[in-house]
């Protein structure tokens, strides 16, 4: 996920915040800092961190979805065809 150019230090980061914020601005990629060598914080634009949330609730949504079906024997591709089927939503 992270390439060699989105690795930097504290130290670097503390020296040029202004330069650091534009190209995560920019890049829309995550970068990670490190502090004495090891990684310490990963630092995002807010627009990416936003989608990358609301992907991470709609997982977490599907995975309660599939657990509650399967919990009572049906599996999530045969719910949703019989929903979407009800609800006339075709692909």
């Amino acid at each position: 996920m992270f390439s060699s150019n989105d690795i930097h230090t504290i130290t670097e980061f503390s020296r040029r915040p202004a330069e650091h914020l534009k190209r995560l601005t920019n890049s829309k990629r995550p970068e990670m800092y490190t502090h004495n060598g090891k990684p310490s914080v990963v630092i995002q634009d807010a627009e990416s961190y936003e989608r990358m949330a609301e992907l991470a609730d709609y997982a977490d949504s599907i995975l309660k979805i599939r657990r509650a079906l399967s919990e009572n024997g049906r599996s999530l591709d045969s719910f949703t065809a019989e929903f979407e089927s009800q609800m006339g939503i075709n692909d």
